[in-house]
């Protein structure tokens, strides 16, 4: 069994400590930005975006939730409140997708950590995979 090397491990430790102070304030601004755009918006004003129509719902719900972005939590009690105004299953179900997965406003500080490639590709297929997963779960749904 080989010895720990307590000194790479210490030297580790700090290179990790550093990399997350100098993220620290991205992060904090995106966590700003975000709660000031979910507050601005008021959650009337969706109830006008959605036809019924399963592509053009999901394609706005999408948008709005890649724009919007936020935690899994507050999403559900949206979405319960969207169901609730009326608002398609299809358009909620692409907003929550999109809302958890996709993240317009936090692209900066993810490509600072992940590179500016990954951050992009990973934002526009999980995008397009939230249209899908909203039509093919409701459609699954509705079969039940």
């Amino acid at each position: 069994m080989k010895y720990l090397n307590y000194e790479r491990l210490k030297k580790a430790n700090a290179k990790a400590l550093k990399g997350l102070w100098d993220v620290f304030p991205i992060i904090l601004g995106v966590l700003l930005l975000v709660s000031i755009l979910t507050i601005v918006v008021p959650k009337s004003a969706y109830n006008h975006l959605f036809t019924g129509n399963y592509f053009l719902d999901s394609l706005i719900g999408s948008l709005l939730g890649s724009i919007l972005t936020g935690n899994p939590v507050t999403g559900y009690i949206l979405g319960s409140g969207f169901l609730k105004n009326g608002i398609s299953l299809v358009a909620v179900t692409a907003f929550l997708t999109a809302w958890t997965t996709v993240g317009i406003v936090q692209l900066p500080a993810e490509s600072l950590i992940l590179g500016k490639r990954f951050a992009i590709l990973r934002n526009i297929s999980a995008f397009f995979m939230s249209i899908i997963v909203a039509i093919i779960t409701v459609i699954i749904i509705r079969g039940l």
